[in-house]
């Protein structure tokens, strides 16, 4: 077919198509300073997750101040956590011949592996919890929808970059990639599937889930967190399935499906195995959980002596 004639058709096919267009751009400057849709996700979504922590930490009897001291340690952490996980799984797109090292710092490209920046966000909250000395399955269970959400919003960011897109379709809810962003061997339409857009309404999804058990169900010492875990993870699973972006297999599945199936089964394993009698009770709890049955919220070695005389 002639090149005017293909041409002909790609216009005719945009035409008739809807489709989701991406982005012009992904950074603005405000002078010699770049500003990056990708790091103003990542921060809102930050802002998010603390806002709603703070709400649901004050709802069970904790300090709202407690939840500023642990993100302080968490959200570095996790950012080293999700960067180290992209860096472990990916070394060839940094290390190898022609490559630049340099660019392994670059996270405003992209790059945060959610499994990295959430094990490494958990180191960085035990420790904030224990310099406040507080519970830190406690502290996991409020933080949860949040973190969902969080993760909800950053996803955008993606969209911005262009980048974490499926295979080709020609579905309604296309998403356009521009050229520079494609896969080398790609179809001339350069429509694909909108995974950003799938997981980011899965997220919501889970977060609503969350508040609804939390309500209907007594999710304590972390079982609320392990929900949030074995939800994302079976969602994540498929839509890693959809994607078509650079990715190390092991037989015959990419890395992080095999994290999703390996974390599902511990997040479902946590649950079965430190359910109790209270989990099972139909009662809705205020906020999740009423305050006076949150452990509490002090570290075991926190927590008053039962010897101590009651204040009169």
């Amino acid at each position: 077919m002639p090149a005017t004639e293909r041409g002909m058709m790609f216009h005719m096919f945009h035409m008739f198509h809807m489709y989701i267009p991406s982005p012009s751009q992904g950074v603005w400057h405000l002078g010699p300073v770049p500003i990056r849709a990708y790091a103003l996700f990542i921060l809102a979504g930050i802002f998010v997750a603390t806002w709603w922590t703070r709400r649901r930490w004050v709802a069970r009897g904790g300090d709202p101040d407690d939840v500023l001291d642990v993100v302080m340690w968490a959200v570095p952490f996790g950012i080293v956590g999700g960067r180290l996980y992209h860096l472990i799984t990916d070394p060839e797109l940094y290390f190898t011949a022609g490559k630049d090292p340099i660019r392994a710092l670059y996270i405003w490209d992209g790059g945060l592996g959610i499994w990295g920046a959430v094990a490494l966000g958990i180191v960085g909250a035990l420790i904030g919890c224990r310099r406040k000395g507080i519970s830190l399955a406690a502290f996991l269970d409020a933080v949860a929808p949040g973190l969902i959400l969080a993760q909800a919003i950053g996803r955008w960011g993606n969209y911005f970059n262009q980048e974490l897109y499926g295979g080709p379709t020609k579905l309604p809810w296309a998403l356009m990639i521009d050229p520079a962003h494609r896969p080398a061997a790609t179809p001339n339409i350069g429509l694909y599937q909108p995974t950003f857009l799938y997981e980011s309404l899965w997220d919501v999804g889970v977060a609503v889930l969350l508040v609804w058990a939390g309500r209907r169900y007594a999710l304590h010492n972390g079982r609320l967190f392990a929900l949030y875990v074995a939800a994302y993870t079976f969602g994540r699973a498929w839509v890693e399935a959809l994607r078509v972006d650079h990715a190390n297999h092991f037989l015959g599945l990419r890395l992080n499906d095999w994290t999703s199936v390996i974390v599902f089964v511990a997040a479902v394993a946590y649950l079965v195995l430190h359910r109790s009698r209270a989990d099972k009770s139909s009662t809705p709890a205020v906020e999740g959980e009423p305050p006076a049955s949150d452990g509490a919220l002090l570290a075991p070695d926190e927590a008053p002596s039962e010897e101590a005389p009651s204040e009169t």
